[in-house]
């Protein structure tokens, strides 16, 4: 989907990941697995979908999610804002990672530290289970194909699912995996198709909560769009809410 091709019918894509669950929190590989929002995940989600439907003000737009709940219910923050339906479509559901869903990064080194060690090595991890990166990408990148006309898509999404997405629409190669840093949860990619194929405007968004500010300043560690958008703003560190991969090796899924 890069330089050369034709041009698709969304030519804007906000790939927004979903709010916080227990599990994010606890850092707990969750796969396709399904924990709910937890309280600031769902409080997330309240605080974002205004900031979204701004940027989509007067435009016609779709919004489009993974079929697990805690990315619906994500959604569901957004759609009564833009006063569209909401799509279900269960090829942006989160990287499937077999046997390690639902256990900590501790558990799978301290159960599996034959995988752990492949896994932290940046090596293909055998015996897991789960799906193949690349199969991530194509079925996410089947999802976008198939998308019908409208100026801008809301993809909502996982950490994982959107990495790979993401590195697919850009035709990032092996050698390149990511680049970019893992969206944290709500926060949100745009990315525009232009004469050369798809461009990452903005990385790693995300709406400002009250307390993150004092007297209109950026506070410190704040990584959200104040005043303006940040163009590739990425975390610098793990942090509550963050998923195990943040800070891990450069291969493999995220957390959910």
């Amino acid at each position: 989907m890069t330089g050369g091709a034709d041009a698709p019918a969304v030519s804007r894509l906000l790939v927004w990941r979903h709010g916080r669950t227990e599990w994010n929190a606890a850092g707990r590989f969750q796969g396709q697995l399904d924990p709910p929002l937890d309280a600031e995940g769902r409080s997330q989600a309240a605080r974002t979908a205004p900031h979204l439907a701004a940027l989509l003000d007067g435009q016609e737009a779709l919004l489009v999610s993974s079929d697990l709940q805690r990315a619906v219910d994500t959604a569901g923050a957004l759609a009564p804002l833009l006063g569209v339906p909401l799509r279900i479509d269960e090829r942006l559901r989160e990287h499937g990672l077999g046997s390690w869903e639902g256990l900590t990064r501790h558990e799978v080194a301290d159960r599996h530290p034959d995988q752990y060690a492949d896994w932290m090595a940046g090596r293909p991890v055998p015996g897991r289970g789960g799906e193949a990166q690349a199969d991530v990408a194509a079925r996410a990148l089947a999802a976008v194909a198939d998308l019908p006309p409208a100026a801008t898509a809301v993809l909502v999404t996982h950490g994982g699912t959107a990495g790979r997405l993401i590195e697919g629409l850009l035709g990032l190669g092996a050698e390149h995996k990511r680049v970019f840093g893992p969206l944290g949860n709500c926060h949100w990619s745009e990315l525009s198709f232009q004469a050369s194929g798809w461009r990452l405007m903005r990385h790693n968004l995300s709406a400002l909560t009250p307390e993150r500010t004092e007297g209109g300043v950026r506070s410190p560690g704040d990584r959200g769009p104040f005043p303006e958008l940040s163009a590739t703003d990425a975390p610098d560190a793990p942090r509550a809410g963050a998923s195990p991969e943040e800070g891990a090796p450069v291969t493999d899924a995220d957390a959910g």
